[in-house]
C-alpha cells in the first residue's frame, strides 16, 4: 500500500519553509547587523571582512556548492559601495534581502 502524506503537516511545513529568507538574504541581513548604526564612513575592506563573517556564520555547515552559491547571490544585490556610513549602508542592506 502506498504511503500517505499529512497534507496540512506537508503544507505548514512548506509555508515556514517559504516564509524564512533565502541564504543570500540572511547574508545580507547579518552583514547589516555586522555594520550597526555607526556614522563612520564604510569602507570596502570593512564590508568584504564583515560580509565574509556573514558567509561563515550563515553557511558554515553547508556544501561548499551551496555556500558559494548564496555568497554569490548576496554580493551580486550589494548596493553600490560610496562614500556613506555604515549604518545607511546596513539600511541598504536591509532593503536589498527583502529584495532576494
Amino acid at each position: 500500500m502506498p504511503e500517505t502524506i499529512d497534507l496540512p503537516q506537508a503544507d505548514e511545513a512548506l509555508r515556514r519553509v517559504l516564509a524564512e529568507p533565502s541564504l543570500a538574504a540572511q547574508i545580507l541581513l547579518v552583514t547589516a547587523r555586522l555594520l550597526g548604526e555607526s556614522t563612520d564612513t564604510l569602507g570596502m575592506h570593512q564590508l568584504d571582512r564583515r560580509l565574509t563573517t556573514a558567509i561563515d556564520a550563515i553557511c558554515g555547515a553547508l556544501p561548499e556548492a551551496v555556500r558559494t552559491d548564496a555568497a554569490t547571490r548576496a554580493r551580486s544585490a550589494l548596493p553600490p559601495l560610496t562614500s556613506i556610513s555604515c549604518g545607511r549602508y546596513a539600511a541598504h542592506l536591509r532593503a536589498a534581502a527583502r529584495e532576494l
